[in-house]
């Protein structure tokens, strides 16, 4: 968490977007301003309560596990650029929708999502990684179970 303060006060990122619990209660416990987060209410399959900040947004999307549905793409495409903070709980799985994050968030801002028994990935949002992402994206499109 030391790593990531010191990365967001030297780079001031655009948006600090959270993908994942433990990540989202890492950060909530270190104070760390956070502009958007993802969560499902589970940390390796088990249930968990995330206690969110106050003056957030809440939003719900359904999204099953392997899949990112139209509902959450629309949801991320929407609220990714709001002025306001936002979390989205999502019932199903939210791992994917990481992809979408990194899609729609704007340049410069910052992805971080957990590596579970590694660590914190962080994501500087730049138009190389955007194209990166468009190509994941496209991949799955042709796979039968997603459904974007």
């Amino acid at each position: 968490m030391r790593i990531l303060e010191e990365a967001i006060a030297r780079e001031k990122p655009s948006k600090v977007c959270v993908v994942g619990d433990f990540t989202a209660l890492k950060t909530i416990e270190h104070n760390i301003p956070v502009d958007l987060y993802v969560i499902d209410n589970q940390v390796m399959r088990r249930p968990i309560e995330v206690t969110l900040p106050e003056r957030v947004k809440v939003f719900r999307s359904h999204n099953p596990p392997g899949t990112i549905t139209s509902e959450s793409w629309d949801l991320l495409k929407r609220i990714v650029y709001a002025d306001s903070r936002a979390v989205i709980v999502v019932e199903g799985e939210e791992d994917l929708l990481t992809l979408t994050v990194i899609k729609f968030a704007p340049k410069n801002a910052f992805v971080i999502y957990g590596q579970p028994h590694v660590g914190l990935v962080l994501v500087r949002v730049t138009d190389e990684k955007k194209k990166e992402i468009d190509v994941i994206l496209d991949l799955m499109r042709t796979e039968e179970p997603m459904s974007i």
